[in-house]
């Protein structure tokens, strides 16, 4: 395999190889060498077996890998593009040969191989499937169905509005497109940033990738082949966030234990095997006992919570004479076998729109609102994805496997948006999805965007980061209207109040009155989650860990307290009295000259947590909040760290690809100690953005040794 290796100033590697092959293989060959331990660790997580070497912490992922059956999807997946697409299975194979190739070498960069004691293993053809699966599972947030069938349990389904916003498990992003009438170059511009969990090494991998065919730049996922989400070809660019779609199903299931088996009640009244078979899990320090998981699968999908009741046992009829029946997942990639890995190949050799567009229509999942660009002035606003068409009760909570009526009957035609003045905004909100959604975020970052972007008239590349790092929060307006209407406060109270009338709402990390509103805020939503009416959703029933963000109580309450403020009543609750106590509270704990980045700092996870706590760096103090366009989110009530914020921030130029900007939050190598590991957190503290080198003589070659490479 020939290739050339090229580095800029961040170590961003650019790949130049004769061929597509060579090049998806030289791709997976330096992805392996910069991100050794973050691919092992992706790669037993499709597996569920991160516990084997991660510990007991990691059993509630492995348990729900080994039933949700990710491993045997991507496998199905692989196997269905071999006999759908053999060029891009072939190019798939490629890149899996290069990650082979350069694990050892990687391994013996990363310390954490050495202190796990763990070597690594062979990629397989289909594990960048499972990267992808296992990245975008949870993605779509179906365990919110849960939260919203206790909350229909406990407070009857019109409370189900109550708490409808974005929820804690879900992954969102901002997006913008500004066409060239409204620029200074007469060529679009878009830019944006995804927002989601910020993990160490980060989830999205600077990269350029070029070959005789093509020459793109963007951000790839660690483990998957191309550039998918976030990238720019020299004549067209594109970007994506979550489309907000409902493309999950929960069946509850009705399943008895026969001698032959398990069996699972269809909606003919038929009662037909579920194929089930044990797994063991193995646990480091477990001193050899291994965890076991029963796999059982129905004609809906993989039974991912609950068992059958033993045998002779008569199955529970229904949600309310056993909340914690079994429930099965089902989902577009394992019912059709198709990830959507077909639109790969054609986007990196996309010319115009109408490239990226006829790619998207190969696209599967997540489902996404794409944007798109070309130096010929096309432009593109649409929904991708595949999104079953099903009764509307499958989009609200879990359904009963045995009632007619909740079969998934085909596929929506997805949507197309418009532009409007020149502008496409794209936030999560109620766009050109809404007719696939339930739930969405709240309009606030796409108004915000869409008022900054018309405050001028022209727009250069260079002023994007004006609205990347806009703090501004319009949620904090219900709240601020109590404190108003709040009279015969003491001294103190009363101080704090008028402090927070006169605030200008932007939560900047050196804000002291940022820092006031966020401990009144957490203050109020403790006070609410404790009301005897919400109270009883304090204890779900006792569903897999993994589902737990979703229905814990206190993120609810915060994330949907604009609503909860607002409502024209709440179940008898006294507002104005907790609005009061928390302000009370808040004046009386404050300590003086706190900042808002003094408790707000940056949590990013680590799959494997330092040794010893003052191993771990000191993170950051950051600006934004949850509803702020610099999002930057917490859990108002419980903690002020933001485990949440966005993974990477770009600006793709139309006129000159060189006058692009990208950034990640820590750097493009994922080797602890490497010069490149950290190195582009400064800028992304600052909302600066590091330059996109196109002049491959601006970029220093990097001598790539042939000879340290494992050869099967």
């Amino acid at each position: 395999m020939t290739f050339d290796l090229y580095r800029d100033a961040h170590g961003i590697p650019h790949l130049r190889a004769g061929d597509v092959l060579a090049l998806a293989r030289a791709q997976g060959r330096v992805t392996a060498r910069d991100r050794a331990w973050q691919l092992e660790v992706e790669r037993h997580r499709v597996r569920g077996t991160t516990a084997a070497f991660l510990g007991r912490e990691a059993l509630p992922w492995d348990r729900f890998a080994r039933r949700a059956r990710l491993e045997d999807t991507a496998r199905r997946c692989h196997a269905a593009l071999e006999e759908r697409d053999p060029e891009t299975a072939a190019w798939v194979r490629a890149y899996v040969e290069g990650v082979n190739e350069g694990l050892a070498a990687g391994a013996r960069r990363a310390p954490e191989f050495a202190r796990t004691g763990l070597a690594p293993g062979r990629w397989e053809p289909w594990t960048p499937f499972g990267v992808w699966l296992g990245t975008h599972i949870l993605f779509a947030g179906f365990p919110a169905k849960l939260w919203r069938e206790e909350v229909v349990r406990h407070l009857g389904p019109e409370a189900v509005g109550l708490f409808a916003a974005d929820g804690p498990g879900t992954a969102g992003s901002n997006g913008w497109l500004v066409t060239g009438a409204r620029t200074a170059t007469g060529q679009a511009v878009i830019a944006g940033d995804p927002h989601r969990f910020i993990e160490e090494p980060g989830v999205y991998q600077q990269i350029r990738l070029a070959c005789p065919e093509f020459d793109v730049l963007g951000l790839a996922v660690p483990g998957v082949p191309g550039i998918a989400h976030f990238a720019h070809t020299g004549t067209v660019a594109w970007a994506i966030t979550n489309a907000m779609a409902d493309y999950q199903d929960l069946y509850r299931e009705r399943l008895r234990r026969t001698p032959d088996g398990v069996e699972a009640l269809d909606p003919d009244g038929t009662w037909r095997p579920a194929p089930a078979h044990t797994e063991s899990i193995e646990v480091a320090g477990a001193e050899g006992r291994p965890e076991e998981v029963e796999v059982i699968e129905t004609a809906r999908g993989p039974v991912v919570i609950g068992s059958p009741p033993p045998h002779g046992t008569t199955p529970a009829a229904g949600p309310e004479a056993d909340p914690c029946a079994p429930l099965a997942l089902r989902h577009p990639p394992r019912v059709t076998g198709d990830l959507g890995f077909g639109a790969l190949l054609p986007l990196l050799r996309a010319r115009r729109v109408a490239d990226v567009d006829r790619a998207f229509d190969r696209w599967a999942e997540p489902v996404n609102v794409v944007l798109a660009a070309d130096t010929e002035g096309g432009t593109l606003h649409r929904v991708a994805g595949r999104v079953p068409v099903r009764a509307a009760a499958n989009r609200v909570r879990p359904v009963p496997a045995w009632e007619p009526g909740h079969e998934w009957t085909g596929w929506h035609e997805t949507p197309y948006g418009d532009l409007d003045d020149g502008l496409a905004v794209m936030a999560n909100q109620r766009g050109p999805a809404a007719p696939l959604g339930t739930e969405f975020a709240p309009p606030h970052r796409a108004d915000r965007i869409r008022a900054l972007l018309g405050g001028r008239p022209r727009w250069r590349a260079a002023d994007m980061p004006e609205v990347h790092t806009d703090t501004h929060l319009a949620s904090a307006a219900p709240l601020l209207d109590h404190l108003a209407a709040l009279d015969g406060l003491a001294p103190a109270p009363a101080a704090l109040r008028e402090r927070l009338l006169r605030w200008d709402r932007r939560m900047a990390a050196d804000s002291a009155d940022a820092a006031a509103y966020a401990a009144v805020r957490g203050a109020l939503v403790r006070r609410l989650a404790a009301e005897p009416a919400f109270a009883v959703l304090a204890d779900p029933p006792a569903y897999p860990e993994v589902f737990q963000p979703w229905l814990a109580l206190l993120p609810r309450v915060g994330l949907a307290l604009e609503h909860l403020l607002t409502a024209p009543d709440l179940y008898g609750i006294d507002r104005p009295a907790l609005v009061r106590a928390a302000l009370e509270e808040a004046a009386a704990t404050l300590g003086e000259g706190v900042t808002w980045g003094d408790t707000h700092r940056l949590a990013p996870w680590r799959a494997l947590p330092p040794e010893a706590p003052g191993e771990a760096p000191q993170e950051p103090g950051l600006s934004g909040d949850h509803d702020c366009v610099l999002s930057t989110s917490s859990v108002p009530g419980l903690t002020d760290l933001a485990s949440r914020a966005s993974a990477a921030r770009y600006v793709w130029d139309l006129a000159r690809r060189e006058d692009s900007r990208w950034v990640v939050p820590f750097g493009a190598c994922g080797v602890t100690g490497d010069p490149h590991h950290r190195d582009q957190l400064p800028l992304w503290l600052t909302g600066g953005l590091a330059p996109v080198v196109t002049d491959w003589t601006l970029l220093t070659e990097e001598d790539v040794d042939h000879e340290d490479v494992d050869h099967e």
